[in-house]
């Protein structure tokens, strides 16, 4: 398989001879303003260009949206992916939402879920800790999801999606055992409440409990209540003995699993 690292969230998983774009935000840098409320409010988003033409990101068999939030599927997507495109959401609330916009194939994850030989596996996760999630802050986090990719021919991946490290996190890896574990890394916060995405040590967690699978690092400098820069993730790793479980792809970049 191989993962080319986008921008922020959005990836493409190439994975038994089909193409998978996970969670497409396509706007123009700084489409968008901040996320209310998070830090750094005073940015605008997305903070860097796409790497790539757009004609090149769109080119896949399938879009995989974890949830809703500008950053995962902002109008830009909704407007340049083509409406036939089989689009696999969460649950039946998303899916109402992008059949809205005029999308024609809109399927539901689950237990069970396949595309054309692919397993995809839908996955708990919380966006944000406990504390976050019974503040007013929650409803607006709201639920989100994660995605085991499996097939015969290929190393069992789980894009972990918008969640900090909690049991669902843990419970997924006891679960599926997986080779590859993709985990949204930028640290994005919110003051005086904390995390609602991983952050380092979130990642170490996740080391620890899959020690022989390989990490890579994604939602990384894109956005405006990103913290955790590549270098000191990076730096991190290699204080922890990690470097070698641990990628960490600039914008573009491809990396072969």
């Amino acid at each position: 398989m191989k993962l080319q690292q986008i921008r922020n969230a959005t990836v493409i998983v190439d994975y038994a001879g089909k193409r998978f774009l996970v969670d497409p935000m396509l706007s123009p840098k700084d489409a968008f303003p901040a996320f209310p409320g998070t830090v750094n409010d005073h940015l605008s988003n997305p903070l860097v260009e796409l790497p790539l033409p757009m004609e090149d990101i769109l080119a896949v068999d399938a879009v995989i949206v974890t949830h809703t939030h500008e950053d995962h599927w902002d109008e830009t997507a909704q407007q340049r992916t083509p409406k036939d495109t089989p689009l696999f959401v969460q649950n039946e609330q998303d899916a109402t939402q992008i059949r809205g916009e005029g999308f024609t194939d809109v399927r539901l994850l689950g237990a069970d879920s396949a595309f054309e030989g692919v397993s995809l596996i839908k996955t708990a996760g919380q966006h944000g800790s406990d504390a976050i999630m019974a503040s007013p802050a929650g409803e607006l986090l709201g639920e989100v999801c994660g995605v085991v990719f499996a097939h015969p021919d290929e190393k069992t991946t789980y894009l972990a999606g918008d969640t900090v490290w909690n049991d669902h996190v843990q419970d997924s890896l006891s679960k599926h055992e997986p080779d590859v574990v993709i985990l949204n890394a930028g640290d994005a916060r919110i003051p005086e409440l904390g995390s609602i995405i991983m952050g380092k040590q979130d990642v170490h967690e996740v080391h620890k409990a899959v020690p022989r699978a390989t990490l890579v690092a994604t939602h990384m400098e894109s956005v405006n209540h990103a913290t955790l820069s590549r270098d000191e993730l990076r730096a991190f790793a290699a204080e922890q003995g990690m470097s070698d479980r641990l990628l960490v792809p600039e914008d573009g970049e491809t990396c072969t699993l």
